[in-house]
C-alpha cells in the first residue's frame, strides 16, 4: 500500500516537472523553505529574463522591487503561504534587465507526510496587459465620475427603479439648490411643480421610460428656495441582463433660453406688425394727400355756403351736417396715419400734471355725470417731451374708450407717476429702450376684454362694439402714436375686472413751455400778401376765397417752379402758404428754402393731407417748420395763418391822395376802368402780375417782349403802361420812349428791382414800383396813375414830369 502511494507522489512529481519543464507560458519554480530558488523553468528565463545557472541559488526577493524588499514584502509572502498553506497576490515585479511587469503570483507550502515544511512552489504568471485593461477601465470610471461631477451645466443623477435620488452631481446641486446629503434618498418629484404633481406628470415620466426607455419633455421645474425654472428633461432607463436597475435622469436649465425663444418670437410678431404697420402706412399716405384735399374743397365750400347761405335754421342745420361728415372723415383718415405713424408731431417739453388738469373739464362733460373721474399725480413729477395735441387726443380716446366700457356707470382714474424701464424688462419687449419715463395709467372698472382680444386691440378696425358705433381706431391710433413719440403702451385687463391702459412716454430735462389761453369764437383777419401754392385747382380756389374773404391779398402758384418764379418777379409776399405733396421735379420745401433765400423776411407755412417725410423725420416736424393739416376749417386756417405771420401792426389800407381832390370836383376814374398793358418778359412774373392786378379789379392786358407790346399798342387803347426795365429784345426804357412817341397820354409804370439812371431824363410822365412792392404799393400808384389819366380826359392836366426817388417804393411828382 505505501509502495503505491509512494510511486504515486513520484509519478506526480515527475508529471509536474515535465509540465514545468516544457511550458514558458508561466515561471513555475521551487523555493527553500528560507526563499532560495531551487528549480528553474523556460518561462521563467521567459517572463523573468534569468537563465537558470544566473538564478538557483539566488533568493525569490531579487524579484520584488526595492521598495517591496525594503518593506518586508518577500518574507510576508512566505509567511502567509507558510502560515495558510498558500498565498495568491498581485503586483510589480522586476525582471533581470529591471523593467517590470505586472504578475500575477501563487505561492503554495510543500510540507512531508509529517507537516514538515519542505519549501514553496511558486508560479508567476505576466498579466501586465489585462492590468493595463483593467487600468484603462478604472481610469475611464474615474473620468466619468469627474466628468459628471465637474458638469455644472447639467443636472445628472441616478434614480432608483421606484425614482428615489442614488446619485448627485454639482450641476445637480447648482441648478436645483440641494446639497447631496439633502436629496440622495428623496423622491424626484419633489422637484416638479404642485400643480404638475397633482396631475401625476412625474409618475407618467418614469412609466414612459419603464417602458420604452426614454422619456424626454420640458417643463417648469422647483428648486429649493421655491423658485422656479424652465427645464430639458431626459430620462433612461438603465438595464442589467434585461432587468430594470434604475434610471439615469439630466436636467438642463433652458429658462434663459425659453426667454430667448419668447423674445425672438416677439420680435417677429413685433416684426409683422411692423410691417403691417408700414404697409397701412403707405396705403393710408397714398391715398390721405388726395382724400384730404376732397375733404378740404368740401369743408372750404361748405365755410363758405354757411357764412352766406346759413343764416336760416334749415340751411344752417344741412351744413352743420355736411361739416361734421367732413370732420369724421379727417378725423378717421388722422387715426389711420396715426396708426401707421406718418402723422406729423410736433413735440414739445410740457409739464404732463398741467395738461391733464387743462384736460378735467372735457373729459367731465365728454363722460358724464354717471362716470366718477379721479386723477392721481406723483409728487416730483417729471417733465416729458411729446406732441401736446396729439397727447390730448390720446387722453380722450382712451377715455371715451372706457366710458363705454361702463355703460352703467363707473370709476375712470388717472394716474401719473415717474417709472423707470431698465434693461431687464426692455430685454422681453421689442423696440423699446431702457430709461426713465413718465407712466400715464387710465383705468376703468368695466367690462375689460378676454385674452382673444387683448391680443387684437391694437389693430386697426378691430373693435368689439355692434357695428356702427365705433371705428376701432381709438387705440390703435394711441399706440402709434406712443411708439411714434419713443414710449411704450401695455394694456392690463380681465374680463368682469375692468381694463388699464399704461402709457411710458420720455423724460425730458427741458423747461416746460407755457400753452396760451385757448382763443374761443373769433376769426383773426389780416391784410397782409399771401402767396398759395397748391396744385389741386379746386383746392387753390377755395383756399384763395378763403384767404380773400379773411382780409388777405392773395397771389397763387401752382407748382414749385411757378411760385419760384412769382417770388423772383419783385412782388411783395408776407406769407408763402404751400403744399407739401406736388408734381415736379423741384420739392416745395426746397422752393419754400430758396423763397426764403430770397426774400428774408418771408413766413412759411405748409399744409398737407400727408408729408411723405419731407417736413417730417423721425416722426417729428422739422425744427421752424409750421404745418397746417388738411382738411381744416375757415378758423383754422385764420388761427394758424395769425400764428405764423404774428400780430400786425397795419391797419386799414389808406388810399393815397390824388393831386387835385383837394377840389370835390376833380374827375375820379375807378381802378377797374383802367385799361393797362403789363409787359415782363418773365411768363411767371407776368402771370403775378396779372393776379395782383387781378385782385384790384383790372383785367390787363398782357405782352411777353416788348414788340408784343408796340402791337397792342397800336391795335388798341391803352391808358397805363406797366412794363419790367430789363427785357430781352428791348429795354423798358425804350418801349416806354416809343409808346409814349405814340400815345402822349399814356401814363407809365416802370416795376424793377434795379435803380433808374438819375441821368436818364424822360419826356412823358411815368412813375416806378420798386421790386419787391406789396399789393397795397400797386394799389397807391395805380390809383396816382388814374387821377392824373382823369384830370388830362377832363383837359385840365398838365404835364408834370413824374419821377420815383430810390428811396421809396413807389412815389409821383
Amino acid at each position: 500500500m505505501s509502495n503505491d502511494i509512494s510511486r504515486a507522489a513520484s509519478f506526480g512529481t515527475a508529471w509536474l516537472q515535465l509540465w514545468a519543464g516544457s511550458t514558458d507560458d508561466y515561471s513555475i519554480f521551487a523555493l527553500s523553505p528560507d526563499g532560495i530558488v531551487m528549480t528553474w523553468n523556460p518561462g521563467g528565463e521567459r517572463i523573468q529574463g534569468y537563465r537558470a545557472d544566473e538564478i538557483i541559488g539566488q533568493s525569490f526577493s531579487a524579484f520584488y522591487t526595492d521598495t517591496e524588499r525594503a518593506s518586508g514584502a518577500p518574507e510576508a509572502a512566505l509567511e502567509a503561504a507558510a502560515s495558510s498553506g498558500r498565498y495568491v497576490s498581485e503586483g510589480w515585479r522586476l525582471r533581470k534587465d529591471g523593467t517590470r511587469f505586472w504578475a500575477h503570483v501563487v505561492m503554495t507550502a510543500l510540507r512531508d507526510s509529517a507537516g514538515q515544511l519542505l519549501g514553496y512552489g511558486k508560479v508567476v504568471q505576466d498579466v501586465s496587459d489585462k492590468k493595463a485593461a483593467h487600468d484603462a477601465v478604472l481610469q475611464s470610471e474615474r473620468s466619468f465620475r469627474l466628468l459628471v461631477q465637474g458638469v455644472i451645466d447639467y443636472a445628472i443623477f441616478m434614480l432608483s427603479p421606484d425614482g428615489r435620488v442614488t446619485s448627485w452631481n454639482s450641476g445637480a446641486r447648482r441648478i436645483k439648490g440641494y446639497s447631496e446629503r439633502e436629496i440622495v434618498g428623496s423622491h424626484f418629484s419633489r422637484f416638479y411643480t404642485p400643480e404638475d404633481v397633482a396631475a401625476g406628470v412625474p409618475f407618467r415620466g418614469l412609466e414612459t421610460a419603464r417602458r420604452e426607455g426614454r422619456f424626454e419633455a420640458e417643463g417648469w421645474r422647483v428648486r429649493k428656495d421655491g423658485s422656479r425654472f424652465f427645464a430639458h428633461v431626459v430620462i433612461d432607463a438603465i438595464r442589467e441582463n434585461g432587468e430594470l436597475v434604475g434610471f439615469a435622469k439630466v436636467t438642463r436649465d433652458i429658462t434663459e433660453r425659453r426667454r430667448a425663444a419668447e423674445l425672438l418670437e416677439q420680435t417677429q410678431r413685433a416684426l409683422f406688425q411692423a410691417q403691417k404697420m408700414e404697409a397701412l402706412g403707405k396705403l393710408t399716405g397714398g391715398v390721405a394727400h388726395d382724400f384730404n384735399n376732397v375733404l378740404q374743397v368740401l369743408r372750404g365750400n361748405l365755410e363758405l355756403l354757411e357764412s352766406r347761405y346759413g343764416r336760416d335754421n334749415w340751411s344752417a342745420e344741412r351744413l352743420g351736417k355736411a361739416i361734421d361728415a367732413v370732420d369724421r372723415g379727417a378725423k378717421l383718415a388722422s387715426q389711420l396715419l396715426a396708426y401707421g405713424r406718418q402723422q406729423p408731431l410736433a413735440p414739445l417739453v410740457i409739464n404732463p400734471a398741467r395738461q391733464l388738469r387743462a384736460l378735467d373739464d372735457l373729459l367731465r362733460r365728454a363722460l358724464g355725470e354717471t362716470i366718477e373721474i379721479e386723477s392721481v399725480v406723483a409728487g416730483g413729477l417729471w417733465n416729458i417731451i411729446v406732441d401736446p395735441h396729439q397727447l390730448e387726443n390720446v387722453i380722450l380716446n382712451l377715455a371715451i374708450n372706457a366710458r363705454d366700457a361702463m355703460p352703467d356707470g363707473g370709476k375712470l382714474t388717472l394716474e401719473l407717476a415717474n417709472a423707470t424701464l431698465d434693461d431687464e424688462y426692455v430685454s422681453t419687449v421689442p423696440d423699446v429702450k431702457a430709461g426713465q419715463y413718465v407712466m400715464l395709467a387710465v383705468t376703468d372698472t368695466g367690462t375689460g376684454m378676454s385674452r382673444e382680444v387683448m391680443e387684437r386691440a391694437f389693430d386697426p378696425f378691430f373693435s368689439t362694439k355692434p357695428e356702427g358705433e365705433g371705428t376701432g381706431l381709438g387705440l390703435s391710433m394711441a399706440y402709434g402714436f406712443v411708439k411714434q413719440s419713443g414710449g411704450h403702451i401695455k394694456l392690463y385687463s380681465e374680463t368682469g375686472e375692468g381694463t388699464t391702459v399704461r402709457i411710458y412716454l420720455p423724460r425730458s430735462t427741458g423747461t416746460a413751455v407755457e400753452f396760451p389761453p385757448r382763443a374761443r369764437g373769433s376769426v383773426k383777419h389780416g391784410e397782409e400778401t399771401i402767396l398759395v401754392v397748391e396744385d389741386d385747382p379746386q383746392v387753390q380756389s377755395t383756399v384763395v376765397e378763403l384767404l380773400t374773404g379773411l382780409g388777405y391779398a392773395v397771389l397763387k402758384a401752382n407748382d414749385a417752379e411757378q411760385a419760384l418764379a412769382v417770388v423772383a418777379s419783385g412782388v411783395h409776399i408776407d406769407l408763402l402758404f404751400t403744399d407739401v405733396v406736388m408734381p415736379g421735379s423741384l420739392r416745395s420745401p426746397d422752393m419754400a428754402r430758396q423763397a426764403t433765400q430770397m426774400l428774408p423776411g418771408l413766413k412759411v407755412l405748409f399744409t398737407s393731407g400727408y408729408t411723405q417725410n419731407a417736413i417730417v423725420h423721425g416722426g417729428r416736424l422739422d425744427p421752424g417748420v409750421e404745418l397746417l393739416s388738411k382738411p381744416y376749417s375757415r378758423q383754422q386756417l385764420a388761427t394758424k395763418v395769425r400764428q405764423v405771420l404774428g400780430e400786425s401792426d397795419r391797419k386799414v389800407i389808406e388810399q393815397p391822395m390824388a393831386e387835385s381832390d383837394d377840389d370835390p370836383c376833380a374827375p375820379v376814374q375807378r381802378l377797374e376802368d383802367l385799361r393797362v398793358l403789363a409787359v415782363d418778359d418773365d411768363p411767371a412774373s407776368l402771370d403775378a402780375l396779372c393776379e395782383l392786378l387781378q385782385l384790384l379789379g383790372i383785367g390787363a392786358r398782357r405782352a411777353e417782349d416788348a414788340a408784343v407790346a408796340l402791337e397792342v399798342l397800336k391795335a388798341g387803347d391803352i391808358d397805363v403802361l406797366l412794363t419790367d426795365v430789363v427785357m430781352s429784345d428791348m429795354s423798358g426804357l425804350e418801349l416806354a420812349r416809343r409808346a409814349a412817341a405814340m400815345k402822349p397820354d399814356l401814363e407809365v409804370i416802370f416795376a424793377s428791382g434795379n435803380t433808374l439812371p438819375e441821368q436818364e431824363t424822360l419826356q412823358f410822365e411815368w412813375s416806378a414800383l420798386r421790386k419787391p412792392y406789396s399789393l397795397a404799393q400797386l394799389q397807391d400808384t395805380l390809383q396816382s396813375a388814374s387821377s392824373r389819366h382823369a384830370k388830362q380826359k377832363a383837359g385840365r392836366g398838365d404835364h408834370a414830369r413824374i419821377r420815383a426817388s430810390d428811396d421809396k417804393p413807389a412815389s409821383s411828382s
